[in-house]
């Protein structure tokens, strides 16, 4: 079992959407996923109340939780585990960091979202965690997401696919759906798959490196 870990520092990232998305598209995959819900705000599980299919399952938790929720997971069979977290500096996002084999920080090119990344890449780093950082709600084109790209490279390995800012987004989580489902056929679609996949290959060069060790 793997467990990933959205986390940033900055509200309105997208960090929500992305873990709900994401996580529907491990199951397409073949995963069995979890979502652990620790953002009071509930977005996620507002999203499962709507939903009508029963996979990825969700439960809501709080930071003391967690340990228990993931040991539950890994009993009960989940092979990953999506954890969305607060935006905002807060114990549950060091304990969701410090519980995660990988953390995506999402970020949205504009000046105010970059600066806000490096102290959630300290605490990542301070944790000693894995971790890659996405550009989310772009635009569809333009010099803003090569620029933003090269800035977070500094602080880290980034994803190559950046999401764009799409109405599909909302219309989808509103219907309690993810984009794959919504529109299968859409770039929003394609995005979430791409990303899905650089991130799977990262957990997997984790298991080898981990089978590596203990050899």
């Amino acid at each position: 079992m793997h467990t990933v870990a959205f986390v940033t520092q900055k509200g309105g990232s997208g960090k929500t959407t992305l873990c709900l998305n994401l996580a529907v598209a491990a199951e397409e995959k073949g995963e069995r996923c979890l979502l652990l819900d620790l953002d009071p705000q509930g977005t996620a599980e507002a999203w499962y109340q709507d939903r009508e299919a029963l996979r990825p399952k969700l439960v809501r938790v709080i930071a003391g939780e967690l340990p228990a929720a993931l040991d539950l997971a890994r009993r009960g069979g989940f092979t990953r585990v999506f954890v969305d977290t607060p935006g905002r500096d807060e114990p549950a996002v060091a304990a969701a960091i410090r519980a995660a084999d990988f953390c995506l920080v999402p970020c949205r090119p504009t000046p105010p979202d970059m600066k806000a990344q490096p102290a959630t890449v300290a605490t990542i780093r301070r944790l000693g965690k894995p971790f890659g950082l996405v550009l989310s709600q772009t635009p569809p084109r333009g010099f803003r997401i090569r620029e933003a790209q090269n800035g977070l490279s500094v602080l880290g390995p980034v994803a190559p696919v950046a999401v764009v800012a799409r109405s599909v987004f909302q219309d989808a989580q509103g219907a309690g759906l993810a984009v794959t489902e919504y529109e299968p056929g859409g770039k929003a679609a394609a995005e979430i798959r791409e990303l899905w996949s650089w991130i799977d290959r990262k957990l997997e060069k984790l298991s080898h490196e981990s089978q590596t060790d203990l050899a």
